[in-house]
């Protein structure tokens, strides 16, 4: 792991440089512990985000939430895809995000970040964010089709044999510091949740017969 993620004994990771602002909780679930969260949305790889305010109900489809409500624990369900969870260390806002490929692609992390500002006066200088597990580029074997997507990202990036790997945890990385976000308040697990089959659900690896797991994140005053 690069950076300083603890796994509990309820079996949930965190992240030890969140954990420093006492007045939230957090966690990314494993096979072993998905912890609930009282509000989620019907994920359907967009751009979309929702302030939890005004969500009634599960059926909304979207893949971010945000809220700076004391006691509202928002999150998201994942098997690949990546889990970011944000704070913003002066106002107290927070956010879930379920970035697949689809809605990294369509900059779903900016679009967070500029609902925690219209919404919460966020500035992006104040904002910790940190990555959960996922796939990673070891794994994640894209075509054209998708990569195609992300050549701006990735102007590194050489083609082998019309394939690539995509790092989507990179992605998602770059996107923030994109919108402002400073690079050492970015913490990534480093955990592939396709390599890492006894610990975590891979929809790639089981396709058949996934399991999801569940981010969260909750302002506690």
């Amino acid at each position: 792991m690069r950076d300083s993620f603890r796994l509990g004994r309820d079996g949930i990771y965190r992240c030890d440089d969140l954990q420093e602002f006492i007045w939230q909780k957090h966690g990314f679930g494993t096979r072993e512990a998905s912890p609930t969260a009282a509000l989620t949305l019907h994920q359907i790889h967009s751009a979309s985000v929702f302030n939890a305010g005004v969500v009634k109900d599960r059926d909304r489809e979207g893949d971010a939430l945000v809220t700076d409500d004391v006691g509202v624990t928002i999150g998201v369900r994942t098997a690949d895809c990546v889990p970011v969870l944000i704070l913003d260390g002066r106002t107290r806002a927070v956010a879930a995000v379920h970035a697949g490929w689809r809605g990294t692609a369509a900059a779903i992390i900016k679009r967070t970040i500029e609902k925690m500002s219209q919404d919460f006066d966020t500035n992006p200088a104040d904002i910790y964010a940190a990555i959960g597990p996922c796939i990673r580029a070891c794994c994640y074997e894209v075509g054209p089709e998708v990569m195609k997507h992300f050549v701006a990202l990735f102007p590194e990036y050489e083609e082998t044999l019309g394939k690539w790997n995509l790092d989507l945890p990179e992605a998602n990385r770059r996107q923030l510091l994109e919108a402002g976000v400073s690079a050492d308040r970015v913490f990534d697990s480093g955990l592939c949740t396709s390599c890492q089959s006894e610990s975590f659900y891979s929809y790639r690896r089981e396709p058949d017969k996934p399991g999801r797991m569940t981010s969260f994140i909750c302002r506690l005053s």
